[in-house]
């Protein structure tokens, strides 16, 4: 007899586990509906070695790549700078693979070497010549590989609130982020992750865009709701695992970046840190050009739009000295 219950509580507890992971995947696949309805694709897409790479590519003349952070996706630039750089320029956005509308190959790491590379093949199938990578946040940590590992694609580097340096204790503030296991990754993804990221999603834009506000548009015309997909989860957490990986072996080669290069920090950015992936900067690379911001946070081209399009164009001036293009 009380083996019989037991087994009748083990089955009712089995049961209702199941009916909870069936109510979180719905709700998942619920958002991710809403945030595709929201936020369309608006580009077009290119093959690159089996990631499908969506991008939106505006202007002629000077060609200039942005590369966006972790979890984030191209609208962090197209709606905040597109439209105000003005004539003379070539501005092209992509979504890294996983995030946004671009699709992750089968197998893919995420790791540093692999996106600078994909980066670079993208550059080559547009077919830019040598064009200036604006960086933000991950997106930076992106563009200083590049710049290490494919100089001769790129004729220099804008980083805006960059991913310099390993840091200790990264980890323990990641949250759900930090998962290594790649299949405890996908189930998460499809199941707590995207319910649990909308219930606190005020609260984390407040901490990424603190001490300024949160623009009142920033989930649909910044494209916030993409990040509220499970595929979307899924390339972000595999992003931050991965970027240990590398990133230390990737700074002690700053020294070799003889492109034009600057640096754009605000000094009040509590999620990057200014003192160790900013100011450390200042020795390491010949000629950067730096520029720091007082109280500005880690969203400087939501914020400071012009100021951010000056200082990507005095690093444009460098990069393509004495080169003509055709709206010049």
């Amino acid at each position: 007899m009380l083996v019989s219950i037991l087994l009748g509580l083990v089955a009712g507890l089995l049961a209702l586990a199941l009916l909870i992971a069936a109510c979180l995947v719905a709700a998942t696949l619920w958002i991710a509906v809403k945030a595709e309805r929201l936020v369309p694709v608006s580009g077009n897409f290119v093959e690159i070695d089996g990631n499908r790479i969506h991008y939106v590519d505006e202007g002629e003349g000077r060609p200039i790549v942005f590369v966006h952070g972790l979890g984030a996706q191209l609208h962090q630039f197209r709606h905040t700078l597109f439209n105000r750089f003005g004539q003379g320029y070539r501005l092209i956005a992509l979504d890294r693979p996983g995030s946004g509308y671009s699709v992750r190959a089968k197998g893919a790491t995420g790791r540093l070497p692999e996106q600078a590379e994909i980066v670079s093949r993208f550059i080559e199938e547009l077919g830019l010549e040598k064009p200036l990578v604006v960086g933000h946040s991950l997106g930076g940590a992106v563009a200083l590989t590049l710049a290490v590992e494919h100089p001769d694609a790129i004729s220099g580097i804008a980083l805006l609130a960059p991913l310099t340096h390993l840091e200790a204790g990264v980890r323990e503030k990641a949250g759900l982020l930090y998962i290594r296991s790649r299949l405890w990754r996908w189930i998460m993804a499809y199941t707590v992750a995207v319910p649990t990221s909308l219930r606190y999603a005020r609260q984390t834009m407040e901490f990424i865009f603190s001490p300024q506000s949160v623009p009142t548009d920033y989930m649909v015309n910044g494209g916030g709701w993409l990040g509220l997909r499970p595929s979307h989860f899924h390339a972000t957490s595999t992003d931050f695992v991965a970027v240990e990986d590398d990133l230390g072996r990737i700074e002690q080669r700053y020294g070799e970046i003889a492109i034009a290069a600057g640096i754009f920090f605000g000094k009040a950015d509590r999620v990057i840190d200014m003192r160790i992936h900013g100011e450390p900067m200042k020795d390491r690379i010949g000629g950067l050009d730096f520029e720091m911001v007082e109280g500005l946070g880690h969203m400087p081209q939501f914020v400071e739009p012009e100021r951010v399009i000056a200082f990507i164009k005095r690093i444009a001036e460098r990069a393509f000295a004495g080169r003509t293009f055709g709206s010049d």
